[in-house]
């Protein structure tokens, strides 16, 4: 039986699922621009581009200065993250997401060390993902639908389909 807890830092699945981290992390290394969906003021869905870093343990989403998607996230932290399928119909690596909470950094030096390493426009926006839950989805032998579901204080759950 395990324990289930709310969220995770990205660290905390790195550590209990590694495999699945760095499959995760090279698919959104693949291309620079992903897919982020926040909830506006009327609770609809917004969809928009953003650049991910994963780094010192942290998944990191920048924004631009007062931008829509940094105003919902302040509002309503709640978001699902799709990394960018890439060109044709191979989606070389599967289907990844991530859903979480986003946290809005006030540090100072956390932003400082942040901006040093990616060098960002300033001003900034810089928000830390707490995971809800990552899942990949890929074909296995051209045969099987493989979903891969992971949740934090849980593990991986597979599921394949013909």
């Amino acid at each position: 039986m395990t324990t289930s807890r709310t969220t995770a830092g990205w660290a905390d699945f790195a550590a209990a699922e590694p495999d699945l981290a760095r499959t995760v992390e090279a698919r959104f290394g693949a291309f620079t621009h992903h897919v982020l969906a926040t909830l506006r003021k009327d609770g609809s869905p917004r969809t928009t581009g953003l650049e991910v870093r994963f780094l010192n343990g942290e998944l990191w989403l920048g924004m631009m200065p007062d931008s829509l998607k940094a105003l919902d996230l302040r509002r309503d932290p709640r978001f699902a993250l799709q990394a960018n399928p890439g060109e044709g119909q191979t989606m070389g690596g599967g289907d990844v997401r991530i859903a979480g909470r986003a946290i809005e950094v006030e540090d100072t030096a956390t932003k400082a060390a942040y901006g040093e390493e990616v060098e960002p426009p300033e001003p900034f926006h810089l928000f830390r993902a707490e995971l809800t839950e990552v899942v990949r989805t890929y074909v296995e032998d051209d045969k099987y639908l493989v979903v891969q579901v992971w949740k934090p204080g849980e593990p991986v759950r597979t599921i394949k389909r013909t």
